[in-house]
């Protein structure tokens, strides 16, 4: 019989994460299903943005595998790597948009980076993108002329540019207030509906945690591992570890009442 497990868009298998040889997270295995809302999770300096440079290629693994769409990353050549880092878009926690080039050029960058594409087809591209994140008619601001709300818009079509199939968000929500941080999700979840797009969110931010997020896993300092794993509504109704407790409840360990 036909196997019809579709296969991860990213796999961790027995990953070490760390800088100079020194590992801060061991031992980590998890799977991110193709165009599911994925968030890495934890308390501060629990090790969720060196896990996020580790899956987008920023830092080399110190052991175990990644793959991507059942390949490794790891492992891969270096034309190979560049070939994967295609089918990447990264959302930087502050937006990363270069001051002195307008939004239009800013996420023209990446197309001039890994396509032939004419300036006439990059522009073009580039205003489809911003069109796609409600920026329609701000292709010739500069990032010092648009709101903080704005400039993670603009860097999100930015990292939709090569139109890829994961798209890694560091922090999006960080600076914005509740309504802001509210519409980002909801455009968050419109890229992932709409484009089947893989989203990995790093985030500590409860009220997008549950919003939007498929599943979760969830990373302690003191363990250097993931402690947790599932779809965090569940892991808040049912789990019997006070530190899951602690984080999905914020010091209020009973978990809430199931309706029904």
């Amino acid at each position: 019989m036909k196997n019809d497990v579709p296969t991860p868009a990213i796999q961790a298998i027995d990953l070490a994460c760390g800088y100079d040889g020194v590992p801060l997270l061991d031992h980590l295995d998890f799977t991110v299903e193709p165009g599911e809302i994925f968030f890495i999770c934890g308390g501060s300096g629990c090790g969720k943005s060196t896990l996020l440079r580790h899956l987008i290629g920023l830092q080399p693994a110190l052991d175990g595998d990644i793959q991507i769409f059942g390949e490794s990353f790891v492992q891969a050549t270096v034309e190979r790597r560049r070939a994967l880092l295609k089918t990447f878009g990264v959302l930087y926690q502050g937006s990363a948009l270069w001051s002195s080039l307008t939004l239009e050029e800013n996420i023209m960058l990446p197309l001039e980076e890994y396509t032939d594409l004419s300036r006439q087809d990059r522009q073009r591209v580039a205003c489809l993108k911003l069109a796609q994140v409600g920026l329609s008619g701000f292709a010739d601001y500069f990032p010092s002329e648009i709101s903080g709300g704005m400039k993670k818009r603009a860097g999100l079509a930015r990292a939709l540019a090569l139109d890829p199939q994961i798209v890694f968000f560091d922090e999006p929500s960080a600076g914005l207030d509740p309504i802001t941080s509210r519409e980002l999700d909801e455009l968050i979840v419109q890229v992932s509906s709409e484009q089947g797009t893989t989203c990995v969110i790093v985030s500590h931010e409860l009220a997008s945690i549950f919003s939007i997020g498929h599943r979760i896993i969830l990373l302690e300092k003191q363990a250097r591992t993931i402690i947790a794993a599932g779809p965090p509504k569940e892991l808040a109704a049912h789990s019997a570890d006070t530190r899951v407790l602690e984080f999905l409840h914020r010091g209020d360990i009973a978990p809430p009442a199931e309706s029904g």
